[in-house]
């Protein structure tokens, strides 16, 4: 059966339009900037946690002390 040329142009339009949709979504998904900003938001919302901002306090804390420990031997 023998389709009309203005009805094949414009599914091929209509598939154009929905790929070049897809190709914004992921490019949008893909972007680098949107990446660093999800991945500053999963570092502070884990560093909000008390268990691990005492932690890492008390870490940095017992390095200092062995740093001047070392200076002063």
């Amino acid at each position: 059966m023998a389709r009309d040329p203005d009805t094949i142009q414009r599914e091929i339009e209509r598939a154009r339009d929905a790929l070049a949709d897809s190709l914004d979504a992921l490019g949008e998904k893909a972007s680098p900037k949107r990446l660093v900003d999800a991945g500053k938001e999963s570092l502070q919302e884990r560093l909000s946690d008390p268990r691990i901002r005492y932690g890492l306090m008390a870490l940095g804390a017992l390095l200092a002390v062995a740093f001047i420990r070392r200076l002063f031997r």
